[in-house]
């Protein structure tokens, strides 16, 4: 029996058209988010050291986009730009910052998010994995943001960890006892899958949108002791990585030690793919795949994290940066969607979009409701209409590291580094320079005043998020 098939019984094992035709036809949604999984880190964008057979194989059956942007660089102000509609420059959520040691900022009470346009519709929703948006209680909340059910990780920061002493369940914290004392009892990763298939085994008989934004690949590097890891062990050359391994922040945001950490990064990925065949698989069972939009993307770039080695992997492709950067390897990511006999199978489509685009694209979807927006639909795209409108540019923001700022317009990208000390700005023309080598901003003065100017246009002051106050109230 090969890998795959004997890692799918493995894992089962161990849970036990027209406008018109989609309100017909009530199609289902699935939504799969990666955490840093980079634009390379999938065989069908260009990984060459392990395969993605099953996620390879929604591409063969759906469009793949080339140009797709996250909402920015990390974690919850690019899962608040998906969920929302609004990029960085308007959204609630800037940035990572915690409103205490254990919990992010959380997305107000009337947010108007993808979750409510489903709910709105009749749809069933269900979100499995990292929230990150708010903690239990709290107005952000999943239960209060139109999220029928809520199981993984509400803390970001507790998310860190493979093995944690706790997930949610709606608002029931369920422990894990097993995993206590460093023990490996239950890896998180499994149990929020069970439970995502479950979800779709509870709902078949109703619409549903489903949103698995599963932690892996994030560091810290670990995998449960199967055939998968141990398949890859050997693989690879292997530089130990030291970790945290007892202490004030073990199992509560340091990464584990790891002795193989090529090998169990693709091990994590190709859990990863075996998940994503699993839900295939349930869809079809059900007889419910015909009938639903599968999308497959990332959160941001590869992380360099918990001895994570994405130069290794090539796991940004031809493009410069990683995880933190507004480079193009920080924002650009893998974008799969399929839909039987809506979506061409096979295709390869270079449209430029962003994760504020899925909010317009699941409102005229569903035929809801005017909605304010920074994105536009990419449902001709997907349906091969042919008049799918453009952006007149993406706008990203970072409030890290001094805060970054860039632009993409056309062809012209302008970075603003070091915003808050002493700032400096590059320029890149993307179609002679996709890796971004060469500044240009000193041989085009003119067009880096234009994007400065669209810079300014695009950030919305906010004084929760001050980027530079001075330039943009």
């Amino acid at each position: 029996m090969n890998l795959l098939k004997y890692s799918l019984c493995l894992l089962v094992g161990s849970f036990a058209a027209s406008p018109t035709a989609f309100s017909q036809e009530r199609v289902n949604v699935v939504f799969i988010l990666a955490d840093d999984l980079g634009y390379g880190d999938l065989s069908c964008y260009g990984q060459e050291k392990f395969q993605t057979p099953n996620i390879d194989e929604l591409a063969r059956h759906g469009m793949r986009f080339t140009q797709c942007y996250s909402g920015t660089t990390v974690s919850a102000p690019s899962r608040c730009s998906l969920v929302t509609g609004m990029h960085t420059g308007h959204a609630c959520i800037r940035g990572n910052g915690s409103v205490n040691p254990d919990y992010e900022v959380a997305l107000p009470i009337e947010t108007n998010t993808i979750f409510k346009l489903f709910k709105e519709a009749g749809y069933a929703t269900g979100a499995f994995g990292k929230w990150g948006l708010g903690e239990v209680g709290s107005s952000g909340d999943p239960n209060k943001q139109s999220v029928d059910h809520f199981f993984g990780y509400n803390s970001q920061l507790l998310a860190h960890n493979y093995y944690p002493d706790h997930l949610w369940d709606n608002d029931t914290r369920i422990n894990y006892p097993e995993n206590s004392n460093g023990q490996f009892g239950t890896y998180s990763q499994d149990e929020i899958h069970k439970q995502a298939l479950q979800f779709i085994d509870q709902n078949q008989d109703k619409p549903f949108f489903l949103f698995i934004p599963y932690v892996l690949p994030h560091a810290e590097l670990l995998v449960p002791e199967d055939s998968i890891i141990q398949h890859f062990r050997g693989m690879y050359p292997e530089q130990p990585f030291q970790g945290v391994d007892s202490g004030k922040m073990f199992r509560k945001g340091g990464y584990c030690s790891q002795v193989y950490p090529r090998a169990t990064f693709a091990a994590m990925v190709y859990r990863y793919d075996v998940y994503v065949g699993q839900i295939i698989a349930k869809l079809k069972e059900l007889g419910l795949y015909e009938n639903t939009l599968v999308i497959f993307t990332s959160d941001n770039g590869p992380h360099k994290e918990g001895g994570a080695d994405p130069a290794f992997f090539n796991s940004n492709g031809i493009y410069r940066g990683l995880k933190r950067d507004l480079y193009e390897g920080g924002i650009r990511v893998p974008f799969i969607a399929s839909w039987p006999g809506h979506i061409a199978e096979s295709t390869t489509n270079n449209h430029m979009c962003a994760f504020w685009d899925m909010m317009p694209t699941f409102n005229e979807l569903l035929q809801n409701k005017k909605i304010e927006t920074d994105g536009i639909s990419i449902l001709p795209t997907l349906l091969g209409k042919g008049n799918q409108q453009a952006h007149d540019y993406l706008y990203f923001e970072f409030h890290e590291l001094n805060g970054r700022q860039s632009i993409r317009q056309g062809n012209w990208k302008l970075i603003h580094l070091n915003i808050q000390k002493e700032s400096r700005y590059e320029l890149y023309n993307l179609a002679s320079d996709p890796s971004e080598y060469y500044n240009v901003v000193s041989l085009y003065p003119k067009k880096a005043e234009e994007l400065k100017a669209l810079m300014r246009e695009a950030h919305r002051y906010d004084e929760n998020w001050p980027l530079l106050p001075s330039e943009f109230k």
